[in-house]
């Protein structure tokens, strides 16, 4: 029966300053959590109440352009525009081209086993 009383787990006495040691962990842990609480409130004060998006601040700056633009007198504004601008445009007639619809209607029907 003396085999039931044997201590097989080792000497446990020898871990006397796993204690205080866990209670230092656990006070440094409390202290930096206090510190970086401390901290982001006061970088959360200093926010801005509201923060203007990027539309809002491209559709003020697109008035404000558009503004200035309609502040300008007329002859600073017609001298902005090409001589050539009001000219009637120079079309080239292209000829008309017949048979590359069909010949392209000819290669789709095949059921398109051409294109891999």
């Amino acid at each position: 029966m003396d085999v039931f009383a044997v201590n097989n787990f080792g000497d446990t006495r020898s871990g006397g300053l796993a204690g205080p040691m866990g209670l230092f962990l656990i006070v440094l842990m409390c202290v930096a959590t206090v510190l970086l609480i401390r901290n982001m409130n006061k970088r959360i004060r200093r926010l801005p109440d509201s923060f203007s998006d990027a539309a809002e601040r491209d559709r003020v700056a697109e008035i404000a352009r558009l503004d200035a633009d309609a502040q300008r007198p007329a002859a600073a504004a017609g001298s902005d525009v090409e001589a050539d601008r009001s000219a009637a445009p120079v079309t080239m007639e292209e000829p008309e081209v017949t048979g590359a619809a069909e010949e392209k209607r000819d290669s789709t029907a095949g059921g398109g086993a051409d294109r891999a």
